[in-house]
């Protein structure tokens, strides 16, 4: 502090705030505070967040430190802030300063944010240079982790490279007082990505304006490949019957259920039971797949059959919403693939793996370079459940109440495979893979571990893996010869998990009925009672062992170890309703395997 003539009690503070707080509006927002609170210095991006030196009275700082978490924009993710008395500067404004790129860089990347009423607002206003533009966002809303090439999150390291800003939208850009100041995917018609309508064959289909096109191709029955945000979608009416068939015989979806988009929260209203916590989670910036409690309806059984629950989501790009302000209240909007692969990201792709199932395309030229599927959310007891953490929600860490030592890889399960870097008292869950049997995915797994530690900076000091070792994850993992490899029981791996999801540490008993693991000793467990913590464990109680009918096809097809369990128990399996559904030679077939003890 100082005393100076004309410069009575005046103070400087350096303040640093970590967390998600570059690309999403951070620095004009304290750009615009500091200036009210008639504050001089400068405010930067560095290697770990946000770095701010403020000058003025002790009173107007500390009401300007005072409103920086509470009010910071919607997408910021404050995780810690920092602030020191420093020596008084000569400066008479308040700047915005370019970034310092030094040293390790620790700050985070924003997930995928669903776009903002703002830009909605511009899209459907005819006099806007924006009308209809199905690509356009801000610093509060659009694509983040999935166009990211590397670090750092500046235009040229992501997919909208290709793209020079036109005068206009430089113009907003580099206004510190615009919403779409360093809003690295920002463009417009004139400078921007473009739709694309074509027929399987990858020709053009002539249109004046390729969303009313796809409107025509719905409403007769065909199928629509729409290229989205992180990822393909396959598009179809719900409500025509001919359009559901085909598509679960083309996809080789026989029974599972679609997820649906619907134009608003009315809609999804008339077809689900909406409680206050599931609302917020539909028009959270994450726009999940949200499960919803199936309501009486003339929504098709055929969407979910046998299906208690609909999965539910609202548009969150702009070619979302266009597609859905039109004759449709309501679309199927499922992942593009075929059966248990990977969902395809570029154009080739799409075209090799998806012209047998989809009839039209409906793409664009803005490259996706990090697959990004839906997630999908419960809401049990009143809170959020995580089913699939994907879009939205990725790479954004999960809180551990300790630092860590070293720097851990997790490299996951062969199912359902997710991967996991952690550093100090952050984890990274990856985005979901799929499951490593499949090529598509055992690739991906390889791409996302060298992505993710080029993303985070992380060079990890220890691999762990699952104990057993035929997964293709764990055999990955043990080729890394330059590491040490920590093998880890299965159910173990997820007493652990949720332990640290509720930051507890001290012993805890833990059942854990997730299907088979492999155990410690050379047997498959399942449905344990275990106690413990990180350091190790105790088995109290199981399932008695029984015979998997096909080994890990018994994995893919439950219905199998039912047999197997009521078997043990002298239970008929007749008095089972849900084997009813099953054809009777296979259930021969499946017991016969189990009383001989084949391929068990």
């Amino acid at each position: 502090m100082t005393t100076e003539p004309g410069r009575t009690n005046i103070e400087r503070r350096r303040i640093h705030v970590d967390g998600i707080v570059q690309g999403v509006g951070f620095r004009p927002f304290i750009y615009r505070l500091a200036r009210q609170f008639r504050l001089s210095g400068f405010v930067l991006n560095d290697q770990q967040g946000v770095l701010m030196e403020v000058q003025g009275t002790p009173q107007s700082i500390a009401a300007f430190s005072a409103r920086i978490i509470p009010q910071a924009p919607p997408l910021a993710r404050v995780l810690s802030m920092h602030s020191e008395i420093i020596a008084i500067a000569s400066d008479t404004d308040f700047t915005i300063h370019f970034s310092q790129r030094q040293g390790s860089r620790q700050t985070l990347i924003s997930p995928d944010i669903a776009v903002c009423s703002q830009c909605l607002q511009e899209m459907h206003d005819p006099n806007d240079r924006r009308y209809q533009y199905p690509f356009t966002n801000c610093t509060q809303c659009g694509p983040r982790f999935t166009i990211v090439r590397t670090i750092p999150y500046d235009r040229p390291n992501t997919s909208m490279a290709a793209f020079k800003m036109c005068p206009a939208c430089q113009s907003e850009y580099e206004d510190p007082l615009d919403r779409r100041f360093h809003a690295q995917p920002v463009a417009c018609p004139a400078c921007g990505p473009s739709l694309m309508l074509m027929d399987r064959n990858r020709q053009p289909i002539a249109c004046s304006d390729p969303v009313t096109a796809v409107w025509e191709r719905l409403r007769d029955g065909q199928i629509v490949a729409l290229r989205g945000l992180g990822g393909f979608h396959l598009c179809v009416d719900p409500f025509n019957p001919a359009a559901l068939s085909a598509l679960r015989e083309r996809k080789g979806r026989a029974e599972k259920p679609f997820a649906l988009m619907a134009a608003d929260l009315s809609i999804i209203k008339k077809h689900g039971l909406v409680d206050e916590a599931e609302e917020e989670l539909l028009i959270s910036p994450a726009h999940p797949i949200v499960l919803l409690r199936r309501r009486q309806s003339d929504m098709p059984e055929a969407v979910a059959p046998g299906q208690h629950y609909l999965g539910f989501m609202l548009p969150y790009t702009p070619l979302h919403d266009l597609l859905l302000h039109g004759p449709f209240e309501a679309l199927v909007m499922t992942s593009a693939n075929r059966s248990e692969e990977p969902i395809a990201i570029t154009n080739d792709e799409a075209f090799e793996r998806l012209s047998g199932i989809a009839d039209v395309f409906l793409t664009h030229d803005r490259e996706i370079l990090q697959l990004c599927d839906d997630s999908v959310v419960r809401v049990l007891q009143g809170k959020p459940r995580i089913l699939r953490r994907a879009r939205g929600y990725v790479p954004a860490p999960v809180l551990l109440k300790n630092r860590l030592q070293r720097s851990v890889l997790a490299c996951g399960g062969e199912l359902k495979n997710t991967i996991a870097l952690a550093r100090d008292d952050q984890v990274f869950i990856s985005q979901h893979i799929g499951d490593l049997d499949n090529p598509r995915a055992l690739e991906l797994f390889h791409h996302h571990i060298g992505h993710w530690q080029k993303i985070l900076e992380i060079e990890p000091d220890i691999i762990a893996c699952d104990l057993h070792p035929d997964y293709l994850s764990s055999q990955w993992a043990h080729r890394q010869k330059k590491k040490p490899v920590v093998a880890v029981q299965h159910h173990h791996a997820h007493l652990v998990a949720v332990m640290a999801e509720n930051q507890i540490e001290e012993p805890c008993i833990g059942i854990i009925l997730d299907g088979t693991g492999y155990g410690v000793d050379g047997t498959i467990w399942g449905g344990e009672v275990l106690s413990g913590d990180a350091r190790g464990f105790r088995r109290h109680a199981w399932l008695a062992p029984v015979a998997l009918p096909g080994g890990s096809q018994a994995i893919q097809q439950p219905w199998r170890m039912a047999l197997a369990y009521l078997g043990a128990a002298g239970i008929p399996w007749q008095t089972v309703p849900s084997l009813q559904q099953h054809r009777s030679d296979e259930i021969q077939l499946v017991l016969k395997m189990i009383e001989r003890h084949i391929n068990c």
